[in-house]
């Protein structure tokens, strides 16, 4: 920590190291390393910070002006105006903070040390915390400060400190958005987090050639949608993809080799493992919560019918789970791992059940007309969302699963198919035509805070990192 910033620290900076987001790599591209999450210092019990609130009833109302430059380049005034705004983007998300409009105190002074901070404008706004952050640049390093202070108490309620690489300025914000919804508000942060889907955007760049009809791409992109890049260059078809529990593989679909099998792409290191083989298909890969086992439909057992099958995630210890002439797809694993949840049209229809990770306490749990793509929620929660045919299209929807009350999420608006919930179970990716191409939507578990992430090509079949 420079001196100079010393005061607007009252109560203790934890100073963590930020890499820089590296791209991920392709099979037998060099080695690199995931990007980091900053390494706070222990806290003692005198660090323990007061936590801002509101109004009875209401959360605490923040602003969050452009951080301060210490550094006389163009390239760090940039990063500054881009890791406050950011930040005011990653904490409007959750909606555990009220962020007031930024055009509102526009003109308030910005604050060099904690006696400059103007509580009493701030108090004039509304604001009952405000964020002041400081970056500085040397060399190759980057050196962001962030307070949150009190405006009520005239105090500090948060401070740490990080030090990185500039490559990446919104890592910084997600850092601390994600930290201060942990140490404000109890919760867990998505900032960090990753989408993944399946693109067919590379093939309609070379529209009109006849290969170009079937080529779909992975891509990954941060839980807003920006930083989209490519997984696979496989020029085929690659679909449903799935993150490993630790984020750093993703398991697909590819019709690489003719039929479809199912892929590893170890995404940091650039390796590339093919864990299904043969002329069977096997197809919709879902990883168990320990990221030890797959789950995933096949017709290996040459009847041509789809079974559900659970296999390490090497590909070994291969056992059967479902035995059934209808078709069993889609599975999604509960939290414990000790059940799946899967589509079968055993009855006629498709319809969504349940059943143990034996093999065993087969029940359907669904009744709507049809019904695809179950995502089993995290814990705390107990639901599974799924897409529901609601009239000439698919909608969203939700079923808790200790009442069965099934609640609806979209109405209407073009198809909505492929739900997947975000990591704390506050939030939902899926798909959806409503902007005329198949686009990936981010929306609240109440149904609000409808979000396009993806506006390029047709885009399918998200999953959320855990």
């Amino acid at each position: 920590m420079t001196s100079t910033l010393r005061s607007l620290l009252p109560i203790v900076a934890f100073t963590g190291v930020i890499a820089a987001a590296p791209q991920p790599q392709i099979a037998g591209a060099q080695q690199t390393q995931p990007p980091q999450a900053p390494a706070p210092a222990p806290q003692q019990p005198s660090d323990i910070a007061p936590t801002i609130s509101g109004e009875p009833g209401a959360p605490p109302r923040l602003a969050i002006p452009d951080f301060i430059a210490r550094s006389a380049d163009a390239e760090t005034a940039t990063i500054a105006k881009t890791i406050a705004q950011v930040l005011f983007d990653d904490l409007t998300f959750e909606r555990e903070f009220a962020l007031i409009p930024r055009d509102i105190y526009s003109t308030i002074p910005a604050a060099r040390s904690l006696d400059d901070v103007p509580f009493d404008r701030w108090r004039e706004v509304g604001a009952d915390g405000v964020v002041v952050g400081t970056v500085q640049k040397s060399g190759n390093t980057l050196h962001v400060e962030v307070n949150l202070f009190d405006v009520k108490r005239r105090q500090s309620a948060f401070g740490k400190a990080y030090d990185g690489s500039p490559a990446n300025p919104r890592l910084y914000a997600h850092t601390v958005s994600d930290e201060l919804h942990q140490q404000q508000r109890g919760l867990r942060g998505v900032a960090r987090t990753k989408l993944t889907f399946s693109s067919d955007r590379d093939g309609e760049r070379m529209a009109g050639t006849v290969e170009s009809r079937g080529i779909k791409e992975i891509y990954i992109s941060d839980y807003d949608g920006e930083n989209q890049r490519r997984v696979t260059v496989g020029r085929t078809l690659n679909i449903t993809p799935t993150w490993s529990p630790d984020g750093r593989s993703i398991a697909y679909t590819s019709y690489r080799r003719g039929a479809p099998n199912i892929f590893i792409s170890n995404i940091f290191q650039g390796t590339l493992e093919e864990v299904t083989k043969g002329a069977s298909e096997s197809w919709l890969p879902a990883w168990s919560p320990d990221g030890t086992r797959i789950c995933f439909s096949s017709t290996r057992d040459q009847s041509g019918n789809s079974e559900l099958y659970v296999m390490n995630r090497d590909g070994s210890n291969l056992r059967r789970l479902t035995n059934d002439k209808a078709a069993d797809i889609t599975p999604t694993w509960s939290p414990s791992g000790t059940q799946i949840a899967f589509v079968s049209d055993r009855t006629g229809t498709p319809q969504i059940y349940i059943i143990g990770a034996d093999g065993l306490g087969l029940q359907r749990i669904t009744s709507e007309s049809y019904a695809d793509r179950p995502t089993w929620s995290p814990a705390p929660f107990n639901e599974i969302a799924f897409a529901s045919r609601t009239g000439p299209g698919n909608d969203i929807k939700v079923m808790d699963l200790a009442t069965r009350q099934v609640r609806q999420l979209t109405f209407g608006e073009g198809t909505n198919e492929s739900p997947t919930w975000s990591p704390n179970g506050r939030h939902l990716a899926f798909t959806s035509t409503r902007s005329g191409k198949i686009q990936v939507f981010t929306i609240a578990r109440d149904g609000k805070n409808l979000r396009q992430i993806t506006k390029t090509g047709n885009n399918q079949q998200p999953d959320w990192s855990k």
